[in-house]
């Protein structure tokens, strides 16, 4: 199954039954499937007039309770920032997918990481957060993408599929999951008519003496929490590691090969996945670093996730960076992630 038509099948199996959306490349198969299947459950599949319709109708879906997706890439996650802040601000939960393009700017379509500060620092106005998620296969496309839904409704919470375009248009076999989760508290916030009940009012102004402060008080406390409980990532080869390699999404496979082959020559490497970009695994990263010293950070960027690891192991460990910014042939292979491993492993 292709990464994106996984996402697309997976949201309508965790219940997604309103997606809104405006094409651009390399993310159109999302909204394609979604636009043939959708309807044929019950759904309700809309192309909006621009990105920042889309993302002000999965408000208004997730303020009547629905469960609702919008996917784009860079230019187009731009343009949602300020609906996702109010969403964050309102405690609405929805799915976002950032098939991720190169930029700044309109950029090209060839594959990037280059939107790592713009998902993990919230992207838009205001003190708020999103849950990241960073798939690095089509299996972890369909399985996040499952994951998302609940965390969203769950925390009420905007969630976010952070993936590239290699990922979005590779095919490869996945299984199809049906992952049981514990049962969500209802959705007592949701405007759906009093019929009977004191009133529910939806907002993200807050003008009363002292009152956004309060509100940005529980919101981060809402944020610590998922902090607490809501890491996730993946360690390959790191028991023995004089030097760890930290990678997400499409290159952390490149540097899983390059690992292989730098054992191959002896040299004692492993690979720290961080799944969740937010929270970042800053813990278990700094507790890995107590024992390797090297690190290196390996990214389609010119340097944004090795931030979160300066700050996760301050002077515990050296940290290196090798980036590839997008363009025409910049996905690195093996060999040159390889050559990185030795220029650093040495004394």
């Amino acid at each position: 199954m292709k990464g994106n038509v996984a996402i697309a099948r997976a949201a309508i199996e965790a219940g997604c039954r309103f997606y809104f959306g405006y094409p651009i490349t390399p993310q159109n198969d999302i909204p394609e499937y979604l636009a043939l299947h959708l309807p044929l459950v019950g759904g309700t599949f809309l192309q909006a007039e621009s990105e920042i319709a889309s993302i002000n109708m999965c408000l208004g879906v997730a303020a009547t309770g629905g469960r609702a997706m919008t996917s784009s890439s860079g230019p187009g996650l731009s343009l949602k920032q300020e609906g996702l802040s109010y969403m964050a601000s309102s405690q609405l939960p929805v799915v976002v997918v950032n098939i991720m393009r190169s930029g700044p700017g309109l950029g090209g379509i060839s594959p990037s990481q280059g939107d790592y500060f713009q998902a993990t620092r919230g992207g838009g106005h205001g003190d708020y957060r999103m849950i990241v998620l960073a798939p690095n296969s089509s299996q972890e496309m369909w399985d996040l993408t499952i994951l998302a839904f609940h965390l969203t409704d769950k925390y009420r919470n905007p969630a976010q599929i952070l993936a590239d375009a290699v990922l979005g248009q590779t095919s490869e076999a996945i299984e199809i999951r049906r992952p049981t989760f514990d049962e969500l508290p209802p959705k007592e916030y949701i405007v759906s008519g009093a019929k009977g009940r004191p009133k529910r009012v939806i907002k993200s102004l807050f003008l009363g003496e002292g009152e956004l402060e309060a509100h940005n008080w529980r919101l981060y406390e809402k944020y610590k929490c998922i902090q607490a409980n809501e890491v996730r990532y993946e360690e390959y080869l790191t028991e023995d590691a004089d030097m760890v390699v930290v990678a997400f999404g499409i290159c952390s496979r490149i540097s899983r090969a390059a690992i292989d082959l730098a054992r191959k020559k002896g040299i004692r490497v492993g690979l720290f996945r961080p799944i969740t970009l937010w929270p970042f695994p800053m813990k278990q990263l700094r507790d890995l670093s107590n024992r390797v010293h090297k690190l290196l950070s390996v990214e389609l960027n010119t340097g944004q996730m090795v931030e979160d690891i300066r700050i996760s192991v301050g002077d515990q460990a050296q940290i290196f960076f090798y980036g590839r910014p997008p363009g025409a042939g910049s996905l690195p292979y093996p060999e040159d992630v390889l050559a990185q491993i030795e220029k650093y492993a040495g004394d």
